[in-house]
């Protein structure tokens, strides 16, 4: 089972910090489907067998600056709670002494370990010469890490690609150096920065990885890109040696992927398929939990954006789409999937009719109060 310096793992299977998705609210709903174990699964020692399936999640990408200022947006991304754990926050930059001190900061607010960014490739990241752009100058990486390592108590990892194009891969050169600086684990998606998400995932750049760390036994390495499903999972693994993944876009509209893909991982059976009621039901938690944390302004925002990602897994189900993003208010939504899930409970296999129902006219204002 993969460990990260002292932390140890309930499974291999990490969810991403994907910018924009990963708050409190959606770890949680991951976290909450995770805990089915499967017959013959032996949790390792000190890890809750309610833990089976999701080993770490992340943050999404944390400014350093604007956490240390303790800006509102900032708080939200790094927001956390006692069933949030183990967690991981992650920072993205180049001053070492900045990340050091935010480093620190996610220390104090909850942090069960700390990564830093050296893989995103946007450009308000990489304009600021953080994330991927901090491959073009590992020096430059390795100051940070240093720093960071120095400066907590919590494991240390770095997220990076393969280089910044085809011409400048790192895959040899840079993870045995980050090694020397102490971090506990790398993840490395298997594209270059130029690429963003586009084209397929290099199987051989993360083996790469695998191969330059082998006088690195105790560091773990965890293979990300184009994970759709279990037995992309097993494939990354079986062709790279890496020892554990990270799935992203993928799991936001199927959280129980993470779930699935740990079963086949540490069991090499495949769990049973989340009925569609269950899916629903998750949508509808995602939403309380929106509720809970952020008001309803922003779960009913939220979830009319995400609604288009857990859609596909909820078919047939006519116009459900739509009919979210024309409700203007919490209750009606709620009604709306509620009443889904008593259809489907009925019947799993059902086309459900709850499909087009009236928006709600309620004044969204009022409902914010």
């Amino acid at each position: 089972m993969p460990r990260i310096g002292s932390v140890q793992l309930a499974s291999p299977v990490l969810l991403a910090p994907i910018a924009g998705y990963c708050d409190l609210a959606f770890r949680l709903v991951a976290r909450g489907v995770t805990g089915m174990q499967p017959p013959g699964f032996d949790p390792p020692a000190g890890v809750s067998p309610h833990q089976f399936g999701l080993g770490l999640a992340c943050t999404d990408l944390l400014c350093p600056h604007a956490i240390l200022r303790e800006n509102e947006k900032s708080l939200w991304l790094a927001a956390t709670s006692p069933d949030d754990q183990p967690l991981c926050m992650q920072l993205y930059g180049r001053h070492p002494d900045v990340m050091a001190e935010a480093a620190q900061w996610a220390e104090a607010h909850g942090a069960t370990t700390i990564d830093i960014n050296m893989g995103c490739p946007v450009d308000k990241v990489t304009k600021k010469n953080g994330g991927s752009k901090l491959l073009c100058e590992p020096d430059v990486a390795l100051r940070v890490v240093r720093a960071v390592v120095a400066a907590v108590k919590v494991p240390v990892t770095v997220k990076i690609r393969l280089g910044w194009d085809e011409d400048t891969w790192v895959t040899r050169t840079l993870p045995p150096r980050l090694a020397d600086c102490g971090i506990g684990a790398i993840t490395v998606h298997g594209r270059t920065a130029r690429q963003m998400f586009s084209g397929k995932v290099n199987h051989e750049g993360i083996a790469q990885v695998v191969e330059a760390l082998a006088h690195h036994p105790h560091l773990t390495v965890f293979g990300n890109g184009d994970i759709q499903s279990p037995d992309d999972a097993l494939t990354m693994i079986q062709r790279t040696g890496c020892h554990g993944v990270m799935i992203g876009r993928a799991a936001l509209g199927q959280p129980w992927l993470l779930r699935d893909t740990a079963c086949l991982l540490l069991t090499g059976r495949r769990h049973q398929p989340l009925g569609r009621a269950d899916r629903a039901r998750l949508v509808l938690k995602h939403l309380d939990l929106l509720n809970h944390y952020r008001g309803p302004r922003v779960a009913l925002n939220t979830i009319r954006q995400r609604i288009a990602r857990y859609s596909p897994h909820l078919q047939p189900w006519p116009n459900l789409r739509r009919t979210a993003r024309e409700l203007t208010n919490l209750s009606a939504l709620r009604e709306m999937l509620i009443a889904g899930i008593e259809e489907l409970q009925a019947d799993p296999d059902a086309q459900v009719r709850f499909g087009a129902a009236e928006p709600g006219r309620e004044d969204l204002a009022a409902t914010s109060r």
